[in-house]
């Protein structure tokens, strides 16, 4: 008979599997969209870019076309405005729940990168509020920063099994390196932040041990995070300064901090990243809740910024 302690801990970690303890929203709907093959690109580089920029304007026109002659009204509201004219992608892919990553500024110029890495629930079909907060963050960086808003992966449902595991991100962790080491392609002076979300952090932390060389970067920030997989920031293997926060309403707080073998799967994400233990530096959130960590006026905002320019020392703790 194991402990009292232990029976708790496994019992909170079956409520986490079967998605008692969620945020309260509907899982997006990701439907069978009909959509054009991604241009081809080729390597980007400073030269390349604006064609780049032009020819994923070019295709989510075209898919946006093809959404709306399927029936798709709201996919193709949404494809319309990314093809709009002032809108900028660096890679585009409408099929399925939508692949993207959107620049905001002057990448080619950009002295520092945020590179914005999202959670649960973020597709083309809720990607309005996964780019409010990149807007939000660009607004307050000035002109000599570049935010990218990377949905470079198939985001779990926050209502499912796999936001539990690390299956999703073990398959994302690969093509955020290899888009950390386009963006050095293309501007190779520039310092590069990761900012890491709720699922999104467990993405991060399985690119972690690739992002050396032409990959580095130079922070890696998890906001609201449920776990990296690791028990300690050193264990990330990373150089870069690896940074945590979470906001005082943040529902996260009630997710089990603990991994257990289920079934011969791997559940659960291990030691919370804002714990003494883990070893990140832990940085003050106020009192947001789970998608506060860019609201403009936020504390966390503040500090984000303050690490994005390198501003170590103006960053507030708790």
């Amino acid at each position: 008979m194991g402990s009292r302690p232990g029976r708790v801990r496994r019992a909170l970690l079956a409520l986490f599997v079967t998605g008692a303890v969620v945020v309260p929203v509907s899982a997006a709907a990701h439907p069978d969209v009909p959509a054009p093959a991604p241009a081809r690109l080729g390597t980007v580089t400073a030269a390349t870019l604006e064609r780049a920029y032009e020819r994923n304007r070019a295709t989510a026109a075209r898919a946006a076309d093809m959404a709306d002659a399927a029936g798709f009204l709201g996919r193709a509201r949404a494809l319309r405005a990314i093809a709009a004219q002032d809108r900028t992608f660096l890679t585009f892919d409408a099929r399925g729940a939508g692949r993207t990553a959107e620049v905001l500024g002057d990448l080619a110029h950009a002295d520092r990168i945020a590179v914005l890495v999202p959670g649960s629930d973020t597709s083309l079909d809720t990607y309005g509020r996964f780019r409010a907060g990149a807007l939000a963050l660009h607004d307050r960086l000035g002109a000599r920063a570049a935010v990218v808003a990377w949905l470079g992966y198939e985001t779990p449902a926050t209502i499912g099994p796999a936001v539990t595991t690390t299956g999703r991100a073990e398959s994302a962790a690969p093509a955020l390196t290899a888009f950390v080491r386009t963006l050095r392609t293309v501007a190779p002076g520039s310092s590069v932040t990761l900012l890491c979300h709720s699922y999104g952090s467990v993405v991060c932390a399985g690119a972690a041990p690739g992002l050396t060389g032409r990959a580095a970067v130079c922070d890696l920030v998890l906001l609201g995070s449920p776990g990296t997989g690791a028990d300690t920031a050193a264990a990330l293997g990373t150089r870069a300064t690896v940074w945590a926060a979470r906001g005082a309403d943040d529902w996260i707080a009630g997710v089990p901090h603990t991994k257990a073998d289920v079934f011969g799967t791997t559940v659960g994400f291990g030691t919370d990243p804002v714990s003494g233990s883990f070893g990140a530096r832990v940085f003050a959130a106020g009192g947001g809740g789970h998608s506060d960590y860019f609201r403009p006026g936020s504390p966390s905002l503040a500090n984000i910024t303050r690490i994005v320019l390198g501003q170590d020392a103006e960053v507030t703790h708790v």
